[in-house]
């Protein structure tokens, strides 16, 4: 008879992952305690490493975008500055031509 397979949340994988990593259970123990095969274990751990630095760029992930909205904000605040400054020079220049003045 076959054994019902089980899908196991990142959650899970990561708290598996842990009792082994951080509470120092023996693979096959902690194979045995989940019925897990320790190929099934070793890729997670695998993973786990690979991809561990993502953990840390989320965060750094919002603050970029923080800043990146902050900075077209800006972009466009002065953008709108540079073109009222035009306008206002256009008209200087406007003005000195009518009244003839160099």
């Amino acid at each position: 008879m076959r054994k019902k397979r089980h899908n196991y949340s990142a959650q899970e994988k990561v708290t598996i992952l842990k009792r082994h990593l951080v509470d120092r259970v023996a693979v096959s123990d902690v194979c045995d305690e989940y019925d897990l095969q320790p190929t099934v274990f070793y890729r997670w751990q695998k993973e786990f490493f690979e991809n561990g630095a993502a953990a840390f760029e989320k965060s750094n992930s919002a603050r970029n975008r923080a800043e990146q909205k902050r900075i077209e904000q800006l972009e466009a605040k002065l953008q709108a500055k540079n073109e009222v400054l035009s306008e206002l020079m256009e008209e200087h220049v406007q003005l000195k031509k009518e009244r003839g003045v160099r």
